[in-house]
């Protein structure tokens, strides 16, 4: 089995904040983590405006991350895309939006803090 991390989920981990839950954690260390195409797009828009501040360039962090964490990257497929237009509007965050996407058409639990996963009918791990 593998787990999509979110954005927020992904964060907490590389930088080993306590807000991680230790269920996450050790699923985390136990389990081949995915990290979607929309949450580095998340994290670009957010550093751009100043949101989010990253120890270097949104590129290069994302890519040592990666590397140093074992993880791979979940690309946006068309199914997953087109899949959004059918949800309902649980959730107005774009790319919450996706990943719930990505989860269901991939039969991915996700790693998130924020309940609403589970009303998209995806396995949250917390």
């Amino acid at each position: 089995m593998r787990l999509l991390l979110d954005t927020q989920a992904f964060l907490w981990w590389v930088t080993d904040d306590r807000r991680l839950s230790k269920r996450a954690r050790t699923a985390i260390a136990a389990t081949p983590g995915l990290l979607s195409v929309a949450s580095c797009w998340e994290m670009a828009i957010k550093a751009s405006l100043g949101k989010l501040t990253l120890p270097r360039p949104v590129d290069r962090f994302l890519q040592r991350q990666l590397e140093v964490n074992g993880f791979t990257l979940l690309p946006v497929s068309l199914e997953a895309a087109a899949a959004v237009a059918d949800m309902p509007f649980h959730h107005r965050d774009p790319f919450d939006r996706m990943l719930a996407a990505q989860a269901r058409s991939h039969d991915l639990p996700i790693v998130s803090s924020d309940p609403v996963f589970a009303k998209y009918g995806v396995r949250r791990v917390w």
